[in-house]
């Protein structure tokens, strides 16, 4: 049994997944900064195309989402993980062949990250199901504070390197980076020990149903009046951040005339927000908990999103990136605390459908919020969607905020699951200070 207050960087596994996750990140957020940039440049991209070209990235999680869940239940997690790398890193492949051919269309950029949006399903659902068994469940605050400041790292140097690689090589060029990325992201996966378990054999006919698995999946989150808030909050978040970033690349490159570089730069001030929030959660959690700590940064940071849309030449870009570093803050904060919570509230037979059903409700929201953005943007203005999505960031906190997530000073003990439907239990966690 692990030592529950032993570090996740003790355990070699964790480090493997920590190093693969970086490689990831660096080539996720490089592809995030030159796909959209690739349209706008070299294919002549209008604001409704951006938005379409931003929704189908999103829009496997819509479509395979739930069932993924049920399906990385029945898998092996590091199988998972390694299949999806390779997959990514041979689609983002095919973008710069065809630009150094000729033969670049839109038609093909939209198959690319339908296909890549695909793979991701599998590798997030994968990735947040596998750690609860390489770190035990008491080491998860540490462990996903670990992940989402490597996330917020990769906001910052895979983004603000983005737009630098464009500036130095053109945007399909950089995409060779992103494909690199993967590939050596599942070359490292390779040396996970862990996680790789065969699921348990369950005798023929005697298989549960897959609709019945992710209604399960869906009663467990949606049933509970906590992880129900967390949905809501995270997934109106996502909704408002998508609608805001699936414009910015039409304002700075296409209306405002910044250079890729300031795209990337203005992006990574939200991945240092991110950072921040991350390495802040966990100290203030042991000193407010957990739940008062999410509930009152929604409070004081959230109407920070209504900076962003006031982005624009002098002074005001600068106002707006503080508040998108304001804005992200809260989210790095929501990230760990929110995802700890969940986990620690949720079984290991339902991991992966309980992580499905956040992940088609959260990027399920970034899909709709790419629609309504290229929608905004093209019948109204660019500047509209932007005002959209900011209004959308500044309530995101409300659900959390009016449910019993604000009260909770402690992680529910010992990965005991809070039943679905039910009140948490009033059994009180390991100390927070000992984390």
């Amino acid at each position: 049994m692990r030592n529950p207050s032993a570090s996740p960087w003790r355990i070699a596994d964790f480090r493997v997944l920590f190093s693969a996750t970086a490689l990831s990140q660096l080539g996720t957020n490089i592809g995030y900064v030159a796909v959209p940039i690739v349209a706008v440049t070299a294919l002549d991209a209008r604001p409704g195309q951006v938005g379409a070209l931003a929704t189908l990235s999103m829009a496997a999680f819509l479509l395979i989402g739930l069932p993924a869940g049920a399906w990385v239940d029945r898998m092996r997690h590091r199988r998972v993980l390694i299949t999806a790398d390779l997959v990514r890193g041979s689609l983002y492949a095919t973008v710069p062949l065809a630009w150094w051919l000729d033969r670049l269309t839109l038609g093909q950029l939209y198959a690319v990250v339908l296909l890549n949006g695909c793979a991701t399903v599998f590798f997030d659902v994968g990735s947040q199901s596998v750690l609860p068994q390489l770190v035990g469940r008491e080491g998860l605050v540490r462990a996903n504070a670990a992940m989402v400041t490597l996330m917020a790292a990769g906001n910052v140097a895979g983004r603000g390197a983005g737009g630098g690689l464009m500036a130095l090589l053109t945007a399909p060029v950089a995409l060779v980076c992103t494909a690199v990325s993967y590939l050596a992201s599942a070359a490292r996966l390779t040396a996970v020990r862990g996680g790789d378990a065969s699921p348990k054999p369950v005798p023929r006919g005697a298989r549960p149903h897959l609709g019945a698995q992710i209604a399960e999946g869906l009663r467990h989150v949606l049933g509970n009046k906590e992880l129900r808030a967390l949905a809501l909050t995270a997934s109106l978040g996502n909704l408002g951040s998508q609608i805001v970033n699936t414009m910015l690349p039409v304002l700075f490159v296409g209306e405002l005339g910044f250079s890729p570089v300031a795209l990337g730069l203005f992006w990574a001030a939200g991945g240092v927000g991110l950072l921040l929030g991350a390495r802040c959660a966990r100290t203030v959690a042991a000193r407010v908990g957990y739940g008062r700590t999410l509930g009152l940064a929604g409070l004081c940071l959230a109407p920070a999103g209504l900076l962003v849309p006031l982005v624009d030449r002098g002074p005001w870009l600068y106002v707006a990136g503080a508040g998108w570093l304001l804005a992200l803050f809260k989210t790095g904060m929501d990230n760990v605390l929110g995802v700890s919570l969940r986990q620690r509230m949720t079984s290991d037979a339902l991991l992966g459908r309980m992580n499905a059903t956040f992940r088609f409700l959260l990027s399920g929201a970034l899909a709709v919020g790419a629609a309504v953005s290229g929608l905004v943007g093209e019948v109204a203005s660019v500047r509209g969607a932007l005002w959209t999505g900011g209004v959308i960031m500044a309530m995101a906190f409300l659900p959390v905020f009016f449910s019993p997530v604000r009260t909770r000073r402690e992680l529910p003990g010992h990965g005991v699951p809070v039943a679905s439907g039910t009140e948490p239990s009033a059994e009180p966690g390991l100390p927070a200070a000992g984390r």
